[in-house]
């Protein structure tokens, strides 16, 4: 039997040093990957634009799990890419390969059994394969259209035998090609966002104030010539604390606040015989409905406001947008 340890030994174990260890190994490790990114790496960059298909990724194990990982990463910047488990594909799953699609294929040892019984298929197929593996001469290097190696001296676990150091160098790796990528094809933030809809980035990015702005009957509105106590009614029902003020023509003159009110009642205006028109804002901030929620919530900030009228191009009020709405949305 294993010798028990007791908690007077874990006590004294020094966990601190044992991570520190881990971590300077796995640094030095990806520091190396600086002089292996060469004329391999270009041709796998090229290949995967090249590609009409998409990139189908595979690896065993941990190898296996890492790969996961770089095939959503690099779906998510711009590049179809998925998984596919090598134990899975020899039994139907090679199915979803086409000769349109390029292969990653990931082995430190580049002879991992799962893996390259798949090779004969790939080429078969002629299907451009990449391989991430730590061996050139092994028959996953061999047989590859570009070799990127991942290898290292040492895995962070003292028996050198759990992958640690070498599934962090290959994580890197694959990021590497996926940033690559997505500068090659001048992904942007908002093209980012599509693919992240539910995501706070994704609001940010994709949510317009027309998604979320009160129209129709909900957009309070008053005449120029409107008695001050009317729009106060107006102003309560919708409640927004504001009201739209318009000319004959439905043009935007501007808006009845909270604050409007508090000054004309500190001037001893007699609100019972005055219009809207003596007391209102003109020239009011106003936005146009495809501009984003984000921006609008950047104008309220700045200007200290809460809502916001929204305008057509004519300068008709078409909708307002409250801060509570934004914030509801999301997007902070």
């Amino acid at each position: 039997m294993p010798p028990v340890t007791t908690g007077a030994t874990m006590t004294q174990f020094d966990f601190v040093s044992s991570a520190i260890r881990t971590v300077k190994l796995e640094a030095e490790a990806v520091a190396l990957l600086e002089t292996r990114i060469g004329p391999d790496f270009s041709e796998a960059c090229k290949l995967m634009l090249d590609c009409k298909g998409r990139v189908i990724v595979t690896g065993m194990g941990k190898s296996g799990h890492v790969g996961r990982k770089i095939a959503a990463t690099l779906a998510s910047t711009g590049t179809p890419a998925f998984f596919i488990h090598p134990g899975e594909a020899s039994h139907g799953d090679l199915g979803m390969l086409t000769r349109s699609d390029v292969v990653i294929a990931i082995s430190s040892s580049g002879t991992t059994s799962e893996v390259v019984t798949l090779i004969p298929l790939i080429k078969r197929l002629d299907v451009p394969l990449i391989s991430m593996t730590g061996n050139a001469n092994s028959a996953l290097g061999q047989a590859a259209d570009a070799w990127l190696d991942i290898g290292v001296s040492q895995e962070a676990c003292p028996l050198d035998l759990a992958p640690t150091t070498s599934t962090t160098v290959t994580l890197v790796m694959g990021d590497a090609l996926a940033i690559a990528l997505l500068e090659a094809r001048g992904f942007t933030a908002e093209d980012f966002a599509f693919s992240h809809p539910g995501g706070a980035l994704g609001r940010k990015l994709l949510l317009k104030v027309a998604d979320i702005m009160h129209s129709g009957s909900s957009l309070p509105r008053v005449h120029e010539d409107t008695p001050l106590r009317h729009a106060l009614l107006e102003m309560t029902q919708k409640g927004f604390g504001m009201t739209t003020v318009v000319d004959d023509s439905n043009a935007l003159l501007g808006v009845f606040t909270d604050g409007d009110l508090r000054r004309a009642l500190d001037q001893a205006i007699d609100i019972n015989q005055a219009s809207v028109a003596q007391v209102m804002t003109r020239n009011c901030k106003a936005i146009a409905k495809d501009i984003l929620a984000a921006e609008a919530l950047g104008i309220m900030e700045t200007s200290k406001i809460t809502a916001l009228v929204v305008e057509d191009d004519n300068h008709h009020p078409i909708g307002v947008v409250h801060m509570h709405d934004i914030l509801r949305a999301g997007i902070v």
